[in-house]
């Protein structure tokens, strides 16, 4: 059956619909974690190209003949597997970093399940094609001469675009890789507070989970480069989003700032048609360059949306995007983390408390320190890591509340250990790797792929 066209927009109503028809009563609220991992071969420690009988098109096929999974193409060439019963996705980032993007489920039990029975299932093909996936926020060897470039067109679209705009645009593309969480709100109202509560705390989380120390074979002196690439990547269309704490906050406000990002593209036909730097305003008044007089549709209007990567992104869920790529045993902790602070409550206005009364300023200086400093970063008369503490044990309280438990009888609150441990040792994942590359490593940096490559996860 042909899909059903998508709508032309014909009123500003529509653009405001496209995020608010995301509101769901509670109960139909779920999780759903995307986690990306950079794909090396064993011998070498090289990436792993799209290409050949053990490249990460041969991969994809292998996954989707076990799976049923239905393939999505770019032209001819499949760039990716959909779920077409649970709702996940398996897709491909700009230099073949692999990703999942996880069902919405209804816990975070049911996510542990679902990464783990991911790496299984991947295990089954990767073990005899050599291939392993490195859980990290930032390559730490490859140059991008080295990395192999996805077939996707899109990415032909934003690198030159991205080199135009920012320094680092083109490492946010191959050499950064990223979990995240997607969660939903109830209303307008729960909207905008989640929206500013995770915006203020999103350096938190970056501090937590910062696990990116090393570029091109040495210490970077960041604990998060991958941060610190967003901060010089497109200015237009990253950030802190300071009109979020504005009086009048809602719905059409982030209408307003996603009509001020500039495009990348438009799909026709299957086909990504270059828009990179116009106007949506001018498509909107049938004036974009490539395609006069044409007016565009809702699906445009979502696809444009999806281009915009602010520290937390507004879609039809807010996406927590602060974190970096984490090893198997970290995946779950980040939904942990901000399913505590967002799904209750009393945890909700708790961490409201916790921050409404930080200017514009101290926000950005905490986004713009925490890439070097993490949970070292000065704030008013301390540092972040007596914040983290206190947003950690309010996810806790959040998750406990939630009371969804395993058939140990165990609740969610088991997936804050990663984070109890860093908040236990003082050190954050970046700074472990650091020990041990001048320590037990002796400055090997190859150990971090033969040491910490994911087939080690149980």
């Amino acid at each position: 059956m042909a899909e059903k066209p998508s709508p032309i927009i014909e009123s500003r109503t529509q653009l405001v619909e496209a995020l608010s028809r995301g509101c769901k009563p509670r109960d139909a609220w779920r999780i759903g974690t995307e986690h990306e991992k950079f794909t090396f071969y064993r011998d070498g420690f090289r990436p792993v190209p799209y290409e050949g009988e053990n490249g990460i098109g041969a991969l994809l096929d292998m996954v989707r003949r076990e799976t049923a999974w239905t393939p999505s193409y770019d032209g001819e060439t499949v760039i990716g597997l959909n779920d077409p019963v649970g709702g996940g996705a398996i897709s491909l980032e700009p230099g073949g970093q692999f990703e999942l993007s996880g069902a919405p489920l209804e816990t975070i039990h049911q996510t542990c399940s679902e990464a783990n029975d991911h790496l299984k299932l991947l295990r089954k093909f990767t073990e005899p094609m050599g291939i392993d996936f490195l859980g990290i926020g930032t390559i730490p060897t490859w140059s991008l001469d080295e990395i192999p470039v996805m077939p996707k067109s899109r990415y032909g679209i934003m690198k030159p675009y991205m080199e135009k705009v920012g320094a680092l645009g083109t490492s946010m593309m191959f050499r950064s890789a990223t979990v995240q969480v997607n969660l939903d709100f109830a209303s307008e109202a729960d909207m905008v507070k989640k929206l500013r509560v995770s915006l203020a705390l999103q350096p938190v989380a970056t501090a937590l989970f910062a696990n990116s120390p090393f570029l091109d074979g040495k210490p970077n002196g960041f604990l998060s480069f991958r941060s610190n690439i967003w901060l010089h990547t497109d200015a237009d269309r990253t950030g802190m989003l300071p009109f979020a704490f504005e009086d009048g906050m809602g719905f059409e406000r982030y209408v307003d700032y996603a009509l001020d990002v500039p495009m990348y593209f438009i799909i026709r036909d299957g086909r990504y048609i270059d828009c990179a730097g116009e106007s949506f305003r001018a498509f909107l008044n049938g004036k974009l360059p490539q395609r006069p007089g044409e007016k565009p549709t809702v699906k445009d209007w979502e696809d444009h949306l999806s281009t915009l990567f602010p520290e937390v992104r507004m879609k039809q869920f807010l996406e927590m995007r602060g974190a970096d790529g984490a090893p198997w045993a970290g995946i779950c902790a980040l939904p942990a983390f901000w399913v505590g602070l967002l799904y209750d409550d009393a945890a909700l206005d708790a961490a409201w408390e916790l921050v409404k009364d930080w200017t514009a300023e101290e926000r950005q200086a905490l986004r713009d320190d925490v890439p070097r400093l993490a949970l070292n970063t000065p704030f008013r008369s301390g540092t972040l890591f007596e914040i983290a503490r206190e947003a950690v044990a309010i996810a806790r309280s959040g998750l406990k509340a939630r009371n969804r438990l395993n058939w140990e009888g165990a609740d969610e609150a088991v997936f804050l250990r990663p984070l109890d441990h860093t908040l236990e040792t003082g050190k954050t994942p970046a700074e472990r790797l650091l020990d041990l590359y001048h320590g037990e490593w002796k400055g090997d940096i190859s150990r971090v792929f033969s040491d910490c490559g994911m087939a080690r996860a149980a």
